[in-house]
């Protein structure tokens, strides 16, 4: 993928933001219809990025009608400040949960800035601006966007967090998944769980999962890119879940060091992608982003709080 727009199903078009310097770790795709549609904001570090490649598309700042986000996390909806500031006709969807933190992002952003460290935060995206509420428009499952001559369904799917939920694009049948399998990193058709604290919820996502698989023909992965077999991605995505989630499990009864709980999980990724690609893992890659040890805590803290709850097994 290059800096512009480049179709990758009927109406639809991906645009690889350059996230942090690096090719295939984030997407936004634009639905370039009646009412001109961006889906996913990206972060407020590539808006620059972004606003070009619509403008060589023939969009200007009139003319972009919507921005849809799967979630307010920054590499997602950290941009849609900075986004409608330069298209003033545009409103941004998000789930109701989610829409205090685009209005007022100082929790998020402090949230983030502990997980990231402030300089890694600022580099992979950039300063955050909030969203005049008067612009947000909120969404539920089950709800339908409509955006001219054609519609977005709303799927609810908690588990990576518990205002994510990913949409249908009704004429293809393609579902925009954000991070509701994971990522998918296509130079090495691999998969990776993304489970990060504090909301990870595993059975949750397991069920989002077959909520997207019975809609799908097929995927749209803000983590990268398209996915043909919806069936197939869908699998292969929960089954890294729920690997990755028994490992946690079995080891965490022993110990809450999060090294070794992490170490673990490295070793588990380096088997996988061997297995999946044939390749050693290069991390500076597989890591760019949510990170191993980010899984690691999320997991980690997930069973804590089910044995606080007097459960310790997969339901």
């Amino acid at each position: 993928m290059g800096t512009d727009f480049a179709p990758v199903a009927p109406g639809i078009e991906l645009l690889d933001t350059g996230m942090a310097g690096q090719r295939e770790l984030n997407a936004v795709y634009l639905l370039p219809g009646e009412e001109p549609t961006l889906l996913e904001a990206g972060p407020a570090a590539d808006t620059d990025t972004i606003v070009a490649a619509l403008e060589r598309r023939g969009l200007g700042p009139e003319d972009l009608a919507h921005v849809v986000v799967t979630h307010i996390h920054l590499d997602h909806a950290g941009g849609a400040g900075s986004l409608l500031r330069r298209f003033p006709g545009a409103d941004v969807w998000v789930h109701e949960r989610g829409a205090v933190h685009l209005a007022d992002p100082k929790r998020l952003v402090a949230s983030t800035a502990r997980t990231y460290g402030e300089a890694r935060m600022l580099r992979f995206f950039g300063t955050t601006l909030p969203v005049d509420p008067d612009r947000i428009r909120t969404v539920v499952g089950a709800d339908r966007i409509r955006l001219g001559d054609r519609s977005l369904d709303v799927l609810y799917t908690p588990g990576h967090a518990s205002h994510h939920v990913a949409f249908v694009d009704t004429a293809t049948g393609a579902v925009f998944t954000g991070e509701a399998i994971g990522s998918h990193l296509p130079w090495v058709d691999v998969y990776r769980p993304a489970l990060p604290p504090p909301e990870v919820d595993v059975e949750a996502a397991l069920t989002s999962i077959e909520r997207i698989r019975a809609r799908a023909g097929s995927l749209l992965t803000s983590h990268f890119g398209p996915i043909a077999d919806a069936h197939a991605g869908c699998e292969r995505a929960a089954s890294r879940i729920r690997t990755w989630s028994e490992t946690v499990r079995t080891l965490s009864t022993d110990t809450s060091d999060l090294d070794r709980i992490t170490a673990a999980l490295h070793e588990l990724a380096a088997d996988e992608h061997l297995a999946d690609a044939g390749l050693p893992i290069d991390l500076s890659r597989y890591d760019a982003l949510g990170s191993i040890r980010m899984n690691a805590i999320g997991l980690e803290r997930y069973w804590r709080k089910r044995r606080e709850a007097g459960v310790d097994q997969p339901s």
